[in-house]
C-alpha cells in the first residue's frame, strides 16, 4: 500500500501535542510539571482520560491484576497476537510533562493516523500503560512490567507498601484499577517504547533520533547505618557513634566508586532519613538508598563490591552498625536485533538524522523485553534534562519519534 509508504504517511504532530498538553493538567506540579505518583487520584484521572480517548479511537481495553491498561485495535487476523507499544503515566513528584506520558500518547496517536488512513494491519495494534514504572512511590521501579515478565510474583508486586503503609493492591483496588487478567498471560508479537532520551547525547550529537540497543545494569541498596543518639552539647567527639558522620562518608565513598569506572559507571545516593532528626540530639540512625548502574554487568558487580568494601571502612572505626540490602537488580538489556532494526530501517527511510544509543535510564521495554521482542526510540530533551519539571522536548522531536514508532511497528504488524 502506497500510503504506508513513510514520505506519505505521517502522525499529526499537533495533535499529540495537544494530547500531551491535555495530559499535563492532571497533576500539575509547582513549577511546571507534574506531580503524578502511582495509584493516587491524579494517576487514576490521567487512567481514566486514556482509556476515554482509546474508547473513543475504537480500541477495546483490558486491564490486568497490576492495573497494567492494554487498548486494541483489532487487526485482521485475529491469531495474530498485537504489536504492542507504551509507557507510563505516573511520574516523580518533581517531574516532567514527557517522561514516560510521551510513550502511552505516542501510542495513541499511530492508533490515530492509522485510523485516519483506514489502513487495516494483520496483527492488532496496541498500547500499554504500565503501573508505578517510576518507582517513587512503591519500590522498586518497574513493578507491574515485572510482574508481567515473570520476574516478580504477584504477590510481592501486591505488598509493596508506600511511605504512609498503603499497600499497591489495595491501592489499585482504591482506584477501581484492579483488573482481571493475569500478568503475563497476554501474548505480544513485538514491543516498541518511545521515550525521551533523559540525557544530554543526542542534543549534542545534534541527532533526531536515538535507536536504542539495549540498556544499562542497575543495582538499588537500602543501607541502614546505626550508632547510638546522645546529647549534642555533653557528648565528647571520641565518644560519639555519629551516623550522619558515616554517612555522610559513605555518600562520598560513592559518587567515587562511579568515578573510578569512566565514562559510563553513574551512582547515586538520592534519598536519606536521618534519626531522630533533632537538631540538638547526635543521630542515632541514617537510612540511605544508593542506586549504582553500568551496561557491564562484570563492572557492575565490582562496584557493588567496592560499595561493601566503603562501607564497612568506614563503619567500623566508627562503631557504626551497617545493614545493606541489595532490593533490586536489573541486568544489562540487549534489544532484539530485527526490532531494533526496524526502528533503524524506519527513521533513516523517514530522513531523519539517528544514532544508536545505550540508555542509561531503566524502562518497562526492559522487563518487556523477557518476554517479547523489543526496542525503543529516544528523542532529544533539552539539556538531557529529566526528573524536573523543566523537563522540555520539541513537538517537532516529538513527531519524529511518533513517526518513527508509526513506521516501525507497521513493519512489524504486517502479516
Amino acid at each position: 500500500m502506497d500510503s504506508m509508504n513513510p514520505k506519505n504517511l505521517k502522525v499529526n504532530g499537533d495533535r499529540l501535542w495537544d494530547t500531551l498538553m491535555e495530559m499535563a493538567k492532571i497533576g500539575p506540579g509547582v513549577a511546571g510539571g507534574n506531580c503524578r505518583l502511582a495509584l493516587t487520584d491524579f494517576d487514576r484521572e490521567g487512567r481514566d482520560l486514556f482509556v476515554r480517548w482509546c474508547k473513543e479511537a475504537g480500541c477495546s481495553i483490558a486491564v490486568d491484576k497490576m492495573g497494567n491498561i492494554f487498548a486494541r485495535r483489532p487487526g485482521s487476523d485475529p491469531s495474530l497476537p498485537p504489536v504492542t507499544t507504551g509507557s507510563h503515566l505516573d511520574t516523580q513528584p518533581t517531574g516532567g510533562k514527557f517522561d514516560g506520558v510521551f510513550g502511552v500518547l505516542a501510542g495513541l496517536e499511530v492508533i490515530r493516523t492509522l485510523n485516519d488512513n483506514d489502513i487495516e494491519t494483520a496483527a492488532p495494534i496496541e498500547v500499554a500503560v504500565w503501573t508505578n514504572e517510576e518507582g517513587s512511590r512503591f519500590a522498586p521501579a518497574m513493578i507491574a512490567s515485572g510482574v508481567f515478565a515473570g520476574v516478580f510474583d504477584l504477590e510481592y508486586g501486591h505488598s509493596r507498601k508506600d511511605v504512609d503503609g498503603k499497600s499497591l493492591g489495595e491501592e489499585l483496588k482504591r482506584i477501581g484499577y484492579l483488573g482481571e487478567q493475569t500478568p503475563g498471560d497476554h501474548p505480544i508479537r513485538a514491543f516498541f517504547e518511545a521515550h525521551i532520551e533523559q540525557g544530554p547525547i543526542l542534543e549534542a550529537e545534534k541527532k533526531t533520533i536515538g535507536v536504542v540497543t539495549g540498556a544499562q545494569g542497575q543495582r538499588w541498596f537500602e543501607i541502614t547505618l546505626t550508632g547510638s543518639e546522645s546529647h549534642a552539647g555533653t557528648t565528647p567527639m571520641n565518644r560519639r557513634r555519629d551516623a550522619l558522620v558515616a554517612a555522610g562518608k559513605l555518600v562520598q565513598a560513592v559518587n567515587e566508586i562511579a568515578l573510578a569506572h569512566p565514562p559510563h559507571a553513574v551512582s547515586t545516593v538520592g534519598m536519606m532519613q536521618v534519626s531522630p532528626n533533632s537538631r540538638n540530639t547526635i543521630p542515632g540512625k541514617v537510612f540511605l538508598t544508593v542506586d549504582l548502574r553500568h551496561p557491564d554487568d562484570h563492572t557492575l558487580t565490582a562496584m557493588e563490591a567496592e560499595l561493601r568494601k566503603a562501607c564497612a571502612a568506614i563503619c567500623e572505626p566508627a562503631r557504626i552498625e551497617a545493614d545493606i540490602q541489595m532490593i533490586w537488580y536489573s541486568p544489562p538489556i540487549v534489544f532484539d536485533k530485527d526490532c531494533v532494526g526496524a526502528v533503524k530501517n524506519a527513521a533513516t527511510t523517514a530522513g531523519y538524522d539517528n544514532m544508536e544509543i545505550v540508555s542509561g535510564a531503566g524502562h518497562d521495554a526492559c522487563y518487556v523485553s523477557r518476554v517479547a521482542p523489543t526496542a525503543m526510540i529516544f528523542v532529544p530533551c533539552e539539556e538531557g534534562v529529566s526528573h524536573n519539571e523543566s523537563e522540555s522536548a520539541t513537538p517537532e522531536d516529538l513527531a519524529a519519534g511518533c513517526n518513527v514508532l508509526l513506521y516501525a511497528m507497521l513493519e512489524r504488524a504486517s502479516a
